[in-house]
């Protein structure tokens, strides 16, 4: 080889070098991994919670700019248990974030995640209440949330398994899309396809154009459409109306309709199925049987107690779990009890003469 063309090449390939360097620099720059990693971490610290990664997060500016999550573990401050546990992250960041514009994350996927629903609970009820007259806030995502292989756990207890959710764009007054599939525990295949379009209206958030369809197997299908708002705490309406089909029992009309919390009564569902073979009228207080609910697995609670509620229920026949039940006629008490947060205040007794 001639000394000429070898000493190009040993300029071409320095050359080569130094530009490489320089990308990988200016990709480390532009990005700043420390810069999102902090924000991330302070946005975290300021709801009660703590973020940790197990390596410092790693950028790649092609094809779209991104840094990659590994490790991460997130927990409600001062707790051992971790409310998410996933093995890789990815935040996309749109061009203009890299060149001095606004922090925005425009992409958020999730690889393998597991949630666990107890510890997400703990850490909902340590969060202060919203101010009265304060709008409530529409998280913004401007390109969508992707969740692959997740799992959703209580406790050691699994719920879900091969959980993958892919999340469109969420701004006041667009249309918000979103798709789970997932399995139960016992490996039976759930498919959700929800699409609302949120706004704030006043100090209330609503939810327009509802439109939900739920699929169990090929057992169960039900399909809900309606609108709903949200003014704060249990002060929410909803109103649903679609149908319910049962591979084996038929269809039904279902109607659900969500009463706020007052002085004198709890929130409260009023869930109407009507069908050849069965008719349902109940009004269930949400808040009370998820309490009834939580207690049923509960070892230091061991008595069993009627669900809260009231209504009438009558069925031809129910089959669940290898069990069959015929001729099914129940009837539930009018009164509800009023919730400890919503119960009228006492009238003071009355002065001594």
């Amino acid at each position: 080889m001639p000394r000429w063309l070898r000493l190009s090449l040993l300029v071409f390939a320095g050359l080569l070098l130094a530009a490489v360097l320089a990308i990988v620099i200016t990709v480390y720059l532009l990005l700043q991994p420390e810069r999102f990693t902090a924000m991330l971490q302070t946005q975290a610290r300021a709801a009660g919670l703590e973020l940790n990664l197990a390596s410092p997060a790693s950028p790649s500016l092609f094809p779209h700019p991104a840094l990659d999550l590994h490790g991460i573990t997130l927990n409600a401050r001062g707790a051992t248990a971790p409310i998410l546990l996933a093995a890789r992250g990815k935040l996309g960041l749109p061009w203009r974030t890299l060149f001095g514009g606004p922090t925005v994350i425009s992409t958020l996927q999730i690889d393998s995640p597991r949630v666990d629903l107890d510890a997400l609970q703990a850490w909902l009820t340590t969060l202060p209440a919203r101010p009265s007259g304060t709008p409530p806030n529409i998280p913004r995502i401007d390109t969508g949330v992707s969740i692959n292989y997740g799992s959703l756990v209580r406790g050691n207890q699994l719920l879900l398994a091969n959980v993958n959710l892919d999340a469109g764009r969420l701004r006041s007054g667009q249309p918000f899309p979103l798709s789970m599939s997932a399995n139960t525990a016992s490996g039976t295949m759930l498919k959700l396809r929800l699409s609302a379009t949120p706004r704030i209206r006043g100090n209330a958030l609503q939810l327009d154009n509802i439109n939900l369809h739920l699929s169990q197997g090929g057992a169960l299908m039900l399909q809900l459409s309606g609108s709903a708002y949200w003014h704060g705490a249990a002060d929410a309406v909803a109103h649903l109306a679609g149908k319910l089909e049962h591979a084996d029992a038929g269809q039904y009309a279902i109607s659900l309709a969500l009463t706020p919390a007052d002085q004198s009564n709890p929130l409260l569902l009023a869930l109407k199925l009507e069908g050849q073979d069965a008719h349902v009228d109940l009004r269930l207080p949400p808040l009370a049987l998820a309490r009834w609910w939580s207690q049923l697995g509960d070892p230091g609670n061991p008595v069993l107690t009627v669900p809260p509620g009231s209504g009438e229920l009558q069925a031809k026949k129910i089959e669940t779990g290898g069990i069959t039940i015929e001729g099914l006629s129940m009837k539930a008490g009018d009164s509800l009890p009023a919730s400890a947060s919503t119960a009228a205040a006492p009238r003071p007794a009355a002065g001594k003469p």
